[in-house]
């Protein structure tokens, strides 16, 4: 299993999400790392009740051990079933790193 299907399940058993996109947007940045940076997406039920920081809070401490080895960035979107149906429906892309092209 790879590093993106390691995370992939991880957020699948803790999070039970009614939608999630992770995306590897690693080719967007400078340096040779494959599996450096992602992009995720998460609707989940468990975000209901919880504000921007503490959903935060939460990926991040499930992802603690990919955010101190290879993860250098993760970009969250995370929502509630209601605020995903409320119209925020799509991943939005990261933009490029500024050392990319240099």
């Amino acid at each position: 299993m790879n590093l993106e299907q390691q995370m992939i399940s991880k957020l699948q058993a803790e999070f039970e999400p009614e939608h999630l996109e992770l995306l590897n947007e690693s080719h967007m940045h400078a340096g040779i790392a494959t599996d450096s940076h992602f992009n995720l997406l998460l609707v989940s039920q468990r975000f209901k009740d919880l504000k921007k920081v503490q959903r935060h809070q939460a990926v991040y401490k499930l992802l603690k051990k990919e955010l101190s080895g290879p993860v250098h960035a993760l970009a969250l979107h995370l929502y509630s079933p209601d605020e995903w149906l409320a119209g925020k429906q799509e991943i939005h892309a990261s933009p490029n790193c500024e050392g990319k092209n240099i």
